[in-house]
């Protein structure tokens, strides 16, 4: 199911979105309507730690191959917005 809130909303509900997400449920998180952010369960087959995970964040890098930091499709050659 696909659940769309406003950001005060999401707020006060946070953990019952939590829920939701490890549910597999997308949590989309709008601004004015628009949207902005989605909240995602981490994988419950992956067994790494808190620490690991906080290290992959220390290093900019994604806790899982199917993300990526890449935005070329944001900035052109000369790091610009598009």
């Amino acid at each position: 199911m696909k659940i769309c809130v406003e950001i005060a909303e999401a707020a006060e509900r946070l953990e019952e979105l939590i829920d939701l997400a490890l549910r597999d449920d997308e949590v989309i998180i709008c601004r004015a309507g628009q949207p902005i952010a989605v909240l995602t369960a981490i994988p419950k087959a992956d067994k790494r730690t808190i620490e690991a995970v906080w290290a992959l964040v220390a290093e900019q890098r994604p806790t899982d191959g199917d993300q990526t930091s890449n935005h070329d499709d944001f900035y052109d050659d000369n790091g610009l917005p598009k």
